[in-house]
């Protein structure tokens, strides 16, 4: 069963949108150089943490291909890890789009599951999801 094709109308570049947490990451991958551009920024200056910059890599050493196209994208929302897990993510989606051959190897990877574990909501009475108030003996 392969996963959906998304081209840009305009230019043909392939598109993946990915989501982990409170985070949405939208990826475009043209044929290029290697370059990787996260809100405008190079992948080492957005992501200062060795583990997000090695999540969105190993998709595209997986595949093969990560000399060989340009990935821009645009993530908000959450924190840096998860949105460096909705850029790996949206970029796997994208690679499948970019090259069907590649949907095996995102799918044997993992590339392509989405990590469902949200934070859970505030419940009326509570200070957090579960915490309550301080009992009080007297």
């Amino acid at each position: 069963m392969p996963a959906v094709v998304k081209k840009c109308k305009f230019n043909g570049d392939s598109l993946g949108t990915g989501r982990r947490k409170s985070s949405v990451a939208r990826v475009r991958v043209r044929p290029g150089s290697g370059v990787i551009t996260i809100n405008k920024k190079t992948l080492e200056e957005y992501f200062k943490f060795d583990k997000d910059r090695r999540a969105i890599q190993e998709v595209l050493e997986t595949a093969g291909e990560a000399e060989s196209v340009d990935v821009i994208c645009t993530c908000n929302g959450g924190g840096t890890t998860g949105q460096s897990g909705a850029v790996r993510m949206g970029l796997a989606r994208a690679m499948v789009s970019h090259n069907e051959e590649h949907f095996q190897a995102m799918r044997d990877g993992g590339f392509l599951t989405r990590d469902s574990r949200m934070s859970e909501r505030k419940k009326p009475g509570l200070h957090g999801a579960r915490r309550g108030t301080q009992f009080s003996k007297r």
